[in-house]
């Protein structure tokens, strides 16, 4: 990998970066303090929610508007999962669980987005201003449509009614014919792309087909029965009459060199080339860009990687079409409508990780996004594009749909002792796996007797509130924000200044706290690579040594009472405090490697090259010496009495080598296979290898 290691943080931005024109934005969401009761009076902080209120909202307003409750609930459901956010803006100005948009100058000036040519093209937008016609429509005035979740639901119903009538004549459609509907949904999606609006359509009467529930962040309960006859236009978004927007133009590539994108066809992709491009006309080995490959044909393809780009999605694209920048990701998803950018084949290979045993095995796919702000920024649409992607490349290249599978980049491990410490840890603490598994089909759920030696870490997202710290930069909102330009504190790699250091408010999160006992008042678990002085852990949100993240599985080392537990984490007893039982704590089945018999210390891997003697000698002989050789990762270990899950599949060590930008190197794009077998397995929040030879796998007990 040669990707530069952190990039510095950005403070969060209310506001999305649009390239090359304005595209409507729907809602990512923010955590709310308190709601609005049924009454339609703004809660104070003590005012409990009625469960019941926004059930009854949505009811009421679809009674009124003459919108199908179905549709209306799931309408909701895709632009907020029925967050109302206290009244707050999401970061796109979408407002209460209609996502209905206000963006005012002074949200702008907020962000630190001012006097820039794209200002007054975002204050004219009517994407991004929906919240003013849809309190009129209601009879209600903005600040109401905006800070009071009922009336918000109202005003959201009449829009809708609204965008329904346009297409259908100045009346609306029956109750019961739903599919009747899917234009005005369509347009609803405020999308200027017929495809964006078209998929946002699909999720809409997914969501009715398959009925949802959920218990939001300010304890309102709601549900929303499957109707598995409903099926929406699969060509009512043409009729909205909207027109393409294309990612910034390439600097290297000819255009012609432009193809498919390789996506599902119900997901909208186009295809943008990264900057695979030779820098030293001289020099063959002298490229950036990615590798080039030829998997699975040269190497299997067994991980998809998952990581926010900490930039905006046009100043992604701008970074990764530049060779010189020196990283890359096979695509890229934007926020605010899902839209997914290929930049690089999948049979090539992206830097993206910095663990050659993991990138040249992987899928990377970047996600729109600041990790230590990514309630903010990781839309409903963003997972639900992403979804359907990975469900798309696993299926093609068999991959499972499970956590020792698909990745963060916080689960990849550092590739060598000097490194473990400083990978990068997005897609960070507010990426909601738990619903991201969902979206694959694959929830994560109890699926033995509650006393298994083996749990999977599953927290209520939204139940599962935390203040996480962190380091923030300053807003860098040029036309292309990156490492070029931009105000940012002097020194990068220095601490980070007091004045930037926070404390993010306490919102859901996806991962258990781990002590060093079972008491709240313990030590958070320190890792050595992190705290090699032996400090104790902290809530930093790098700090992932103290992290165990939803749908990792571990073996149960210990149980205390008051419902606290304790795995196996890097070597230690790792306690966290059980509090929802089998919700936090699902037992499950799995395998498990320990140590062979009369092993006092098993050495842990962080990657899983060959053999030296996988190399044949003439190649060496040519590369200078062996190119990449096993090393240990000296602060870990697994001994006896300790145990980690495994999905049990031998792995063939092996190191693909690709030295010239064209292949033509002796032995160029070539994987070296050593007889040395592998098993993955969760060993703290990362993954890593043992020696098959090393260890026995027996199955999780009960």
């Amino acid at each position: 990998m040669r990707r530069p290691q952190r990039r510095p943080r950005r403070r969060r931005a209310l506001i999305p970066v649009v390239a090359s024109a304005l595209i409507a934005a729907t809602a990512a969401f923010v955590p709310a303090a308190h709601s609005a009761a049924a009454t339609g009076t703004p809660a104070g902080p003590s005012t409990p929610a009625d469960p019941g209120s926004r059930q009854a909202a949505f009811a009421a307003a679809s009674a009124e508007f003459g919108v199908p409750l179905p549709v209306l609930m799931s309408v909701s459901y895709n632009e907020s999962l029925w967050e109302a956010h206290g009244g707050k803006p999401s970061f796109s100005a979408g407002y209460g669980p209609m996502n209905l948009t206000n963006l005012t100058q002074a949200e702008l000036n907020s962000a630190g987005f001012t006097s820039t040519f794209r200002t007054p093209d975002l204050l004219n937008a009517p994407a991004l201003h929906t919240a003013a016609k849809a309190a009129a429509l209601a009879g209600i005035d903005l600040a109401t449509a905006e800070t009071n979740d009922v009336q918000n639901i109202r005003a959201g119903a009449a829009l809708l009614a609204s965008y329904e009538k346009q297409f259908d004549h100045g009346v609306l459609p029956p109750a019961m014919n739903l599919n009747a509907w899917t234009v005005g949904v369509a347009r609803y999606a405020e999308a200027s792309e017929t495809k964006v609006a078209q998929v946002f359509a699909d999720d809409v009467f997914t969501t009715i087909r398959t009925g949802q529930s959920a218990t939001t962040q300010d304890g309102q309960t709601l549900s929303l029965a499957s109707q598995p006859w409903a099926h929406d236009d699969p060509a009512a978004a043409k009729k909205l009459g909207l027109v393409s927007v294309v990612p910034p133009a390439d600097p290297v590539h000819d255009p012609s060199l432009l193809t498919a994108p390789e996506c599902p066809a119900d997901l909208d992709c186009s295809y943008s080339p990264d900057g695979f491009f030779q820098l030293d006309p001289n020099d063959k080995s002298n490229y950036g860009g990615h590798d080039p490959a030829n998997r699975p044909a040269t190497t299997d393809i067994r991980y998809i990687t998952l990581h926010d780009n900490e930039e905006t999605n046009d100043g992604t694209l701008w970074l990764f079409h530049d060779p010189s920048y020196q990283a890359s990701a096979n695509y890229e998803v934007r926020s605010e409508d899902g839209h997914v950018t290929q930049m690089m084949p999948d049979e090539d290979i992206a830097w993206d990780s910095a663990n050659e045993s993991f990138y040249q095995h992987s899928i990377g796919i970047e996600q729109e996004g600041y990790a230590l702000d990514g309630a903010t920024w990781y839309s409903e649409q963003m997972y639900h594009s992403t979804a359907t992607l990975v469900r798309y490349l696993a299926a093609k290249y068999d991959i499972p749909l499970d956590r020792q599978h698909i990745l963060g980049h916080d689960n990849i491990p550092g590739s060598s002792d000097s490194r473990i410490a400083s990978q990068h840890w997005d897609p960070g603490p507010y990426w909601n796996w738990s619903h991201f598994m969902d979206l694959l089909g694959q929830p994560i759920h109890a699926d033995a007797p509650p006393t298994s030696n083996v749990v999977a870490i599953n927290p209520v997202f939204q139940l599962n509130q935390q203040v996480v710290s962190g380091c923030q930069n300053i807003q860098d909102l040029t036309p292309y924000p990156g490492p070029y330009h931009g105000a940012e504190w002097p020194n990068l790699n220095g601490p980070c200044p007091a004045s930037y250091y926070i404390n993010m408010p306490k919102q859901p999160t996806n991962f258990v706290w781990l002590r060093t006992a079972p008491s709240d008042s313990a030590p958070l678990l320190s890792d050595p690579y992190l705290h090699s002085d032996g400090s104790a852990g902290t809530t930093e949100a790098e700090d992932w040594g103290d992290q165990a993240s939803t749908g990792q599985e571990f073996v149960v080392a210990d149980r205390a009472p008051g419902g606290w537990i304790a795995i196996w984490f890097a070597g230690q007893k790792a306690w966290f405090h059980n509090d929802f039982g089998p919700l936090t704590a699902a037992p499950v089945k799995a395998l498990t490697v320990v140590p062979k018999a009369g092993k006092t210390s098993v050495p842990i891997y962080t990657e899983s090259f060959p053999e030296a003697s996988a190399y044949p000698a003439a190649f060496t002989s040519w590369y200078g010496g062996i190119p990449r050789s096993q090393r240990i990762a000296s602060k870990y270990t697994l001994t006896p009495g300790q145990a980690y899950v495994t999905d049990g599949k031998p792995l063939q060590s092996d190191w693909f080598n690709a030295f010239n930008i064209d292949g033509s190197a002796f032995m160029d794009q070539t994987d070296f296979k050593g007889t040395t077998q592998y098993y993955l397995i969760t060993y703290n929040h990362r993954m890593a290898f043992v020696n098959a030879a090393d260890v026995d796998v027996v199955p999780s007990t009960s």
